[in-house]
């Protein structure tokens, strides 16, 4: 038999102190309580910030999707919780994530597909990616004029981030390093860490593929 053919078993219980929260094991919320009484990472004890540690807080995109992918039916169970808080708090809160099998990424998990974690058997997601306007640069070489993509639309991994995007975009419209290349969707900036799943479950959906981003220059000059 193949090698590549065999079935790869996770044992949750292995990877679980590598995926869990070290505070609480559960909640997202701890963070937020620990640093109102300490400045110092809980994992490394490097210090966060001197006065506002709160604000150098970060979510690990990554991590989150691994751990979706781990844990069975994990997304679709905060989902319900979600809904239901909500919905007990008496707020209306657009469901996401429910759209047509066929018209975004799926949610499935690695246990699912026993091929899943390597990179040819990730989920899908079409792209159109377009100029949010006409910019011009001032550079040395003269002035410089933001493009329109020769091909706008994309097929590529749900785990792609913005931060990759961004690189593309630099290099296939040969944009000057001083400028600083800004990603929106529904007229939300967009942060490097994020990854297309995310934007499509939280931003776009259920609007359907393809998922319009539209990139633009931060500080163009003239």
């Amino acid at each position: 038999m193949d090698l590549d053919e065999v079935p790869l078993m996770i044992n949750i219980a292995d990877v679980n102190p590598h995926i869990v929260c070290s505070l609480c094991a559960d909640c997202k919320s701890c963070i937020v309580k620990y640093l109102q009484s300490s400045k110092n990472c809980p994992q490394c004890s490097n210090k966060i910030h001197e006065t506002q540690p709160l604000f150098n807080l970060r979510a690990d995109r990554t991590m989150q999707d691994i751990v979706y992918k781990l844990v069975p039916h994990l997304f679709e169970s905060e989902e319900k919780r979600r809904e239901e808080f909500y919905k007990s708090k008496g707020f209306k809160k657009q469901k996401k994530g429910v759209v047509e099998e066929k018209s975004g990424p799926k949610l499935s998990c690695i246990l699912n597909n026993p091929n899943a974690h390597q990179y040819q058997y990730d989920d899908q997601i079409c792209l159109c990616v377009d100029r949010y306007s006409p910019q011009l640069m001032s550079t040395d070489n003269g002035v410089y004029t933001l493009p329109v993509l020769d091909k706008k639309f994309i097929r590529c991994s749900v785990r792609v981030l913005i931060a990759h995007l961004k690189r593309m975009l630099k290099n296939k419209l040969s944009i000057p390093n001083t400028a600083k290349i800004e990603m929106v969707c529904n007229d939300e900036k967009l942060s490097d860490e994020m990854s297309l799943k995310q934007i499509y479950l939280t931003i776009w959906s259920p609007k359907g593929t393809p998922m319009l981003l539209f990139y633009r220059m931060s500080h163009p000059a003239g």
